[in-house]
């Protein structure tokens, strides 16, 4: 009897429930059906936003859809590479996600779409993983956009300021931008300026989401990176650039505000890792300055402006 005894102890101490399997109860496949038809909406409608900023009208005729290509891939790959970004870290860190959700906006929105996300679905363990999956993604589309960026501005035009017409798009110029500008196509004479390919807008796209997601709210993609670097204390930082964005949407650009309404949406402060007093490493606290660095060198107080003449 004791060693029928023992026997069963020692049955029990290596029984794992999650290894029995009942007949229908398996685990659930992953489902990517809504994932997909996102993206092919959200490619058809970056066509079609695409063929408009070329100038023509895909409604009058579908097949020349093909002359939004440009600006479409590009965009979507800036946007891709920067969820999978995300997407992989999380996949390190042993973190459950999704894969991105694109997010199609049918015309007459100009862009067609409002970008993509992924969901996380499992608490992140430790400040590494809240850096690791924060950067990886504003870094990754960080490259993809610089690249993008100089072969579009290669395919750019240098154009009189007349030839620009009445109720067209000015866009504004971060530091960056304007030095890789100077190294594509380098210096502008007075009164031209440069009418940017749908490639080379893409790319302008790609940091100005970049710069935007960096912002150090809720969860944004700034929301872990601070909370990765300054704990808990994270929140004053994120109250300070919740706060400077009121007098930047009243006076600089009106756009800011959206951003003010989706940081009370998310809310200021950032959900705290399981382990929150592991310090973090001196190469991921590197990686925090980079992102800073990006930030600063990309951000736009007016990104973008009507001309009137």
């Amino acid at each position: 009897m004791d060693e029928q005894h023992r026997h069963w102890e020692s049955w029990a101490s290596s029984f794992d429930p999650e290894s029995v399997t009942i007949t229908g109860t398996g685990p659930r496949k992953p489902r990517y059906r809504l994932n997909l038809i996102l993206f092919l909406a959200t490619v058809v409608t970056t066509l079609f936003a695409g063929t408009l900023m070329a100038g023509y009208n895909p409604l009058t005729d579908p097949r020349l859809l093909y002359r939004g290509i440009p600006f479409s891939f590009s965009l979507i790959f800036i946007l891709g590479i920067h969820e999978m970004g995300h997407y992989f870290a999380s996949k390190r860190c042993g973190v459950k996600t999704t894969l991105p959700y694109f997010i199609p906006v049918p015309p007459p929105f100009f862009l067609g779409t409002l970008g993509a996300f992924i969901k996380i679905k499992s608490r992140i363990f430790d400040r590494k993983g809240l850096m690791d999956i924060g950067a990886a993604g504003p870094l990754s589309g960080f490259v993809v956009s610089v690249v993008i960026i100089l072969i579009g501005l290669k395919l750019s035009r240098v154009v009189d300021v007349g030839e620009i017409g009445a109720g067209s798009l000015q866009l504004g110029e971060s530091l960056l931008f304007s030095f890789l500008s100077k190294i594509a196509v380098g210096p502008v004479a007075a009164n031209h300026d440069i009418l940017l390919h749908p490639i080379a807008f893409a790319g302008w796209l790609g940091l100005f989401v970049t710069v935007l997601n960096l912002i150090p709210i809720g969860q944004f993609d700034g929301g872990p990176i601070a909370y990765a670097l300054l704990g808990n204390n994270h929140r004053y930082l994120s109250g300070i650039f919740f706060l400077g964005l009121v007098p930047m949407g009243f006076f600089l650009w009106p756009g800011w505000f959206v951003w003010i309404m989706f940081g009370a949406i998310v809310g200021l402060k950032h959900p705290p890792p399981t382990d929150d007093r592991t310090p973090l490493d001196s190469k991921r606290k590197i990686v925090g300055l980079i992102t800073l660095i990006i930030f600063i060198l990309c951000f736009i107080p007016t990104p973008i402006q009507l001309t009137f003449q």
